[in-house]
Parts: C-alpha cells; sequence; structure tokens
C-alpha cells in the first residue's frame, strides 16, 4: 500500500511517501536519474530538463502547476542510494529540498522513501499557494513502481 504523508509545524512542511519496489536499487535508480525519461513512466511530470547529474541545474514541469517550471539543483547523488535536489529563493528565504531514497530489502526488493521539505522565513505565506501533494506523491511512487517491476 502506498501512502503520502503531511506534517506541518511552525518552521517547515514535509510531504512523504514510501513504497516496496520488486526491483532492484540499479533498476529504480536508471528511471529516478534519466530525466528525458520521466514523461513516459511518470503521470505526474510534463518533462524534466537537463541532466540529472551531481551540482547540475534541472527543470522540473509538474502537472500540479502545468508551464510552470522548478528549478532545482542536484545537491547530492549517491549512485543507487540517494538523490537530493534543492530550490528556493535567495538567503534561505524558501527552499524545498527534495530527497530520494533507496534501501535494499532483504527479500531482494527496494524500499523508496521520497520526502519534500518546505522551510524559510517566508515559508508561511509561501505554504498558502503550496497545493496538497499527497496525491502526485502517491501517483509517483505507483508509476515508479509499475515500471521497475515490469
Amino acid at each position: 500500500m502506498i501512502k503520502a504523508n503531511r506534517e506541518q509545524t511552525s518552521s517547515s512542511l514535509e510531504y512523504s511517501v514510501s513504497a516496496d519496489i520488486k526491483a532492484s536499487p540499479e533498476k529504480i535508480w536508471n528511471y529516478l536519474t534519466n530525466a528525458a525519461d520521466y514523461p513516459n513512466w511518470n503521470s505526474t511530470v510534463d518533462r524534466v530538463e537537463g541532466d540529472i547529474a551531481l551540482g547540475k541545474k534541472i527543470k522540473v514541469f509538474a502537472k500540479i502547476s502545468p508551464n510552470r517550471a522548478f528549478p532545482v539543483k542536484v545537491a547530492e547523488l549517491t549512485p543507487n542510494s540517494k538523490m537530493v535536489w534543492q530550490g528556493g529563493m535567495p538567503f534561505g528565504l524558501f527552499k524545498g529540498i527534495r530527497t530520494f531514497t533507496l534501501i535494499s530489502n532483504s527479500d531482494g526488493s527496494t524500499k523508496l522513501l521520497m520526502k519534500e521539505n518546505f522551510s524559510g522565513m517566508m515559508l508561511g505565506m509561501m505554504s498558502k499557494n503550496i497545493p496538497d501533494l499527497r496525491p502526485a506523491f502517491e501517483d509517483f511512487a505507483k508509476d515508479l513502481k509499475v515500471v521497475a517491476e515490469k
């Protein structure tokens, strides 16, 4: 079962989802790091522009906010294990950090953990404009599970 969560405090807003996928971390990683292929399996994005590589900037065009690009930097990249995308406003006024984590299970499957944490001095004002990401997170995890398990 895939169920996304939402947690909010005075200093942060976080969405998360997890899924057990009957595939190796390497197979899942290939989907997570191939920007051009995202629209072929991921129903939550129109496209991802750029190369998903450490230190590179990419633009994510999500269906939840059509015609709007979300520029992020690939801040961390540990092959087959962890990837972090970071974006936001200058001086940390508002920032979003999306973390993808893959954990090998003893049965050969992989646990996907994805979370996005929003924070910064402008969080109160900005959070009013952030749609509920739980349905999109659930769809992302379901889509990745379907394509990786083929």
